[in-house]
């Protein structure tokens, strides 16, 4: 099965962007989350105000039944803090959001920041001694440092306390703070978050430090400037602390657990039940007064609900969110290299196309097909290579062609004569004489040197020119040469000599080397006219030797000189056969010099003559 290289080069690149985005994931989870951990450890401030919200809306909690009306402290609280604060209930359903816009928000972060319960809030050790809502009886100190202020909580159960109350608390506190002053002491009020009016007065210093000095709970008895009534429970704190005791004493019945009741303080009214064995307190003791309060709470203060602080704290890629976000984004991107490797691909193939479709017609014989070919890079380079590819193999073509066709013209012109001259004197037109005999064997050598020559480079194109290479003197050689052509040169009147400067041994195959100078000198005879010279000339040059053939005849005009030694090329296209040869001589010539390891070159001079030079390495 074939497989487009568009959609290869298409899947590779989808397949490394998608590797890229879960990558990309991954190292920016993990890098946010130890990010923005490192930034929740060091930043203290951002804690306290969480802090501060926790509080708020817990003293909310204790104070309304349900969470209805907590959306306007929940956007008082963002206002203030510049944080996002959200509500769920158990089940996970939205109570108030302040980041919800049109009903819509960005989603809660995966775990929430802190549970507010105010059923079960405020135990203070065992025997469920509950001292932050109901039974919480003394007076509050905070400090602020090297400077403290004494905050004194006038009643003994404040929470829960009615507009009624508050009123008749308010009053009471005036009162104290007249008394106090008519007795020289520096007393004020101020009014606590949850509206209860709290007495502060500064004591001595004492090594820098600003002392408050705290009355005791039981002070009031003896404090002729503090009301009773200041420490008096609210009527909630006493429904409230009453029906806790009842269940608290019922289950601890069932359970057969030891107690006792004790009153917080002599003047508020209040009970708590604690264990007659206080060092060996069961878990059965604690689930009792534990529950019993939270029972008893139930009907007053708001149901449990989970506190969510900030955006999003991370984004978790292994989550049902995280690969839903992660799925999209990847989406996205795919879609985006889709559209750019697909116009990339496009065109890549296009000039790779452009490429099968003219191979194809040169398959089918169209060898002038070529493609356009635009650019440099490597597809430009492939487009220009089969171009000059093409454009070879066409000019083979045609050299082909032209090839067979003196090929059939040099074997027709002496089969012709050969025919003829056997045609007519079977016909008794010429008689059969010697002469005729002598004119046909010429003929019959004519074809029989064209058929050599065409076996010869039929051999050279096949690689199968075998080569007998002994060492050999090519000085002796070029002698040769010039002795078997000298009556040639003579009958046309040409001066043919050898110039050999010593010994020049190389191993050669002699009968080859003399066949291509033979070719050389030959050509150069009949190109030179009466009176002319022809000089074969033999020396050393590096690690080889130089066999040169120079004449002063008509010479070659430059435009053939490429071609030169093409096979069937003539420079004269008007010479006959028998004055121009076959056409092979030197397109031979140039097989067996490359043959040798060697190369021939060839300047000329039109009117002056030319030179062809051999160039033969002293060894192969």
């Amino acid at each position: 099965m074939r497989r487009s290289v568009l959609l290869r080069f298409l899947g590779l690149s989808l397949a490394v962007a998608l590797g890229a985005v879960i990558a990309t994931a991954v190292i920016a989870t993990y890098s946010t989350s130890e990010k923005l951990q490192g930034e929740l450890e060091d930043n203290a401030s951002q804690l306290q105000v969480d802090g501060d919200i926790y509080a708020r809306l817990s003293t909310f909690a204790g104070d309304h039944a349900t969470w209805s009306g907590v959306d306007k402290v929940v956007r008082q609280l963002a206002d203030q803090t510049g944080r996002r604060i959200a509500l769920t209930d158990a089940d996970g359903t939205m109570i108030v959001d302040s980041a919800r816009v049109l009903g819509a928000g960005p989603d809660l972060p995966s775990v929430p920041a802190a549970t507010i319960d105010a059923r079960n809030s405020g135990a203070a050790g065992a025997g469920g001694m509950f001292v932050s809502a109901v039974a919480a009886t003394a007076p509050r100190s905070v400090a602020f440092g090297k400077a403290s202020l004494a905050a004194i909580t006038i009643g003994a159960g404040q929470w829960g306390l009615t507009d009624a109350e508050l009123r008749q608390r308010e009053k009471l506190a005036a009162q104290a703070v007249d008394c106090y002053r008519a007795h020289g002491r520096n007393v004020t009020v101020s009014t606590s978050a949850d509206g209860v009016p709290t007495l502060a007065y500064e004591a001595t210093q004492l090594s820098g430090y600003s002392m408050t000095e705290i009355p005791k709970p039981t002070a009031a008895e003896n404090d002729s400037c503090l009301p009773a009534g200041l420490y008096a429970p609210s009527a909630k704190a006493i429904k409230i602390n009453s029906d806790e005791i009842r269940r608290s004493i019922a289950c601890l019945d069932a359970a057969g657990e030891q107690y006792t009741l004790q009153a917080t303080t002599k003047t508020d009214g209040l009970q708590v039940v604690t264990p007659k064995d206080k060092s060996n307190v069961s878990k059965q003791f604690v689930d009792c007064t534990v529950q019993a309060r939270s029972d008893a709470l139930a009907p007053y203060v708001a149901p449990q609900a989970k506190l969510y602080l900030g955006a999003k704290s991370t984004f978790n890629v292994f989550s049902g969110e995280g690969l839903l976000r992660t799925a999209a984004t990847a989406l996205g991107v795919l879609l985006i290299a889709a559209l750019v490797m697909v116009f990339a691909g496009r065109r890549l193939v296009r000039p790779i196309l452009a490429l099968t479709g003219a191979a194809q017609r040169m398959t089918n014989g169209d060898h002038a097909a070529r493609v356009p070919v635009t650019g440099r890079d490597e597809v430009a380079r492939l487009g220009h290579a089969f171009n000059a590819m093409a454009e070879s193999i066409q000019h083979h073509d045609v050299q082909r062609k032209a090839m067979v066709s003196d090929v059939a013209h040099e074997l027709r012109t002496p089969l012709a004569n050969i025919k003829g001259y056997l045609v007519a004197s079977e016909d008794g037109v010429v008689p059969l004489d010697k002469e005729l005999v002598t004119s046909l064997l010429e003929e019959a050598g004519l074809l029989e040197r064209l058929v050599i020559d065409l076996q010869d480079l039929a051999l050279a194109d096949a690689g199968m020119l075998r080569l007998h290479q002994d060492p050999r003197d090519l000085g002796e050689l070029a002698q040769q040469v010039v002795s078997a052509h000298r009556p040639a040169a003579e009958s046309a009147g040409v001066t043919l000599r050898a110039e050999v400067a010593g010994a020049a041994p190389a191993i050669v195959d002699g009968a080859r080397i003399r066949q291509a100078l033979g070719n050389l000198v030959s050509n150069a005879i009949r190109f030179t006219g009466a009176g002319g010279h022809v000089l074969v000339g033999v020396r050393g040059v590096g690690d080889g030797y130089h066999l040169t053939v120079t004449d002063n005849g008509a010479g070659i005009a430059p435009e053939h000189l490429p071609y030169l030694f093409d096979r069937f090329y003539r420079a004269e296209h008007s010479r006959s056969r028998t004055t121009g040869g076959s056409g092979l001589g030197l397109a031979i010539t140039k097989h067996l010099v490359e043959a040798h390891g060697g190369t021939i070159t060839v300047t000329s001079t039109p009117g002056q003559g030319s030179t062809f030079t051999i160039r033969v390495p002293a060894r192969p």
